[in-house]
């Protein structure tokens, strides 16, 4: 089984190569969307995809791979900037799963597998108002294909107030 991982990350990567290969299958890796295509030229089954790329976002990248790997393929979209929004456009676009930073790589394995749980946990609290305004500004920013300066302009906001905002960790629940 072979494993492509496509994440900016290197040390996140490397630690992931070094996992599956301990589960017994071959991975490599790609730091950006164009050594993405270009890897997935060897026809990996799995795909695990970042959504936050140097010069895009996964979610651009996600359907060209999905049409070079085709649909037996899998692709499970891993990322620390988790959202409804992303979560959502990911899977119509065509991500068999998608999980949150961190997670275990056995999480990870079972979602290639088709094993994990589907069904949504259901929080036992509601998000707070901060977790909304993050989500919502994921919203906009997704349907201005990622263009900064029209979602400022969207929000009413200044472009580097948002820059600002989107360079920090996402608000947990």
């Amino acid at each position: 089984m072979q494993v492509l991982i496509v994440d900016d990350d290197v040390n996140f990567a490397h630690a992931a190569i070094r996992g599956f290969e301990r589960e017994g299958y071959q991975a490599s890796y790609a730091l950006n969307a164009e050594d993405a295509l270009v890897l997935a030229a060897q026809n990996p089954q799995w795909v695990l995809l970042d959504l936050n790329l140097p010069t895009t976002s996964g979610l651009l990248l996600l359907p060209e791979l999905r049409q070079s790997l085709g649909a037996d393929a899998r692709i499970v979209v891993l990322t620390g900037y988790s959202s409804i929004a992303t979560a959502v456009e990911a899977t119509r676009l065509g991500a068999d799963d998608y999980l949150c930073k961190p997670t275990k790589l056995k999480e990870i394995i079972a979602s290639f597998r088709g094993e994990r749980d589907p069904s949504p946990q259901i929080p036992s609290a509601p998000p707070s108002v901060e977790r909304l305004k993050w989500e919502h500004i994921q919203r906009v920013l997704l349907e201005n294909e990622g263009n900064v300066s029209a979602t400022a302009l969207a929000l009413n906001m200044h472009r580097r107030t948002l820059q600002r905002i989107l360079s920090k960790k996402p608000v947990s629940r």
